[in-house]
């Protein structure tokens, strides 16, 4: 686990790919856990670390994210995500399959918690997102993605619907080889700081195939 910045508020790090965000059924070790670990290291504190999961990656997405350390910041990053003033970018490699250069997708999605698959569905909730592509090569594009809404999945399902899934996808690419990770990554948050009200932006860039391409 990289850190980016910490302060009495906020501590952004930058999660690494396949850790879940938070403890599941697996028990596998979690990225809250380990950031809770870091800050009673490193500031040697008593008893059980406050951190609030402000909003959420796919367990096989890595990049840029951010733990509130004070339930008061939590909540003022909440509105912020709700307000839609939190904003997300991310890096994707998709199918080309003569994808436009620029685009904006909006559709509802609906999740089956039982196979926790995400569909296409008008009885969904509304997921909408902007794209840009930054270069083509091999039949891939890298694309930048803007997100408006934060919905499960949304970045995969939403091109793979339009028959551009993202490269080593395992749930939604039928040409993802076995073993492959998939090509999503949190690349830019930016917010504003819960007490100094300062714009903050944060990055990070994968270093692997296929975004060095």
């Amino acid at each position: 686990m990289k850190i980016i910045y910490e302060d009495n508020h906020l501590l952004v790090v930058e999660k690494p790919e396949n850790v879940p965000m938070q403890e599941d059924s697996s028990k596998d070790k979690d990225l809250l856990n380990m950031a809770k670990a870091y800050i009673k290291e490193k500031y040697q504190k008593p008893g059980e670390v406050y951190l609030g999961l402000v909003h959420r990656l796919d367990r096989p997405v890595g990049g840029v994210c951010v733990f509130a350390r004070t339930s008061k910041a939590a909540a003022r990053l909440s509105k912020q995500v709700q307000d839609h003033t939190f904003h997300k970018e991310y890096l994707a490699v998709v199918e080309d399959n003569g994808l436009k250069d620029e685009g904006h997708f909006e559709d509802r999605l609906l999740k089956d918690e039982k196979t926790n698959m995400v569909r296409v569905d008008p009885k969904g909730k509304i997921a909408i997102l902007d794209y840009q592509v930054l270069k083509r090569k091999k039949g891939l594009c890298l694309v930048r993605v803007k997100l408006q809404t934060g919905r499960s999945h949304q970045i995969r399902v939403q091109f793979s619907s339009r028959n551009h899934p993202l490269w080593g996808d395992q749930r939604y690419n039928r040409n993802a080889i076995k073993g492959q990770q998939i090509a999503l990554w949190s690349q830019k948050i930016e917010f504003y700081h819960p007490v100094s009200k300062q714009l903050l932006s944060f990055e990070s860039l994968p270093d692997r195939y296929p975004f060095d391409l």
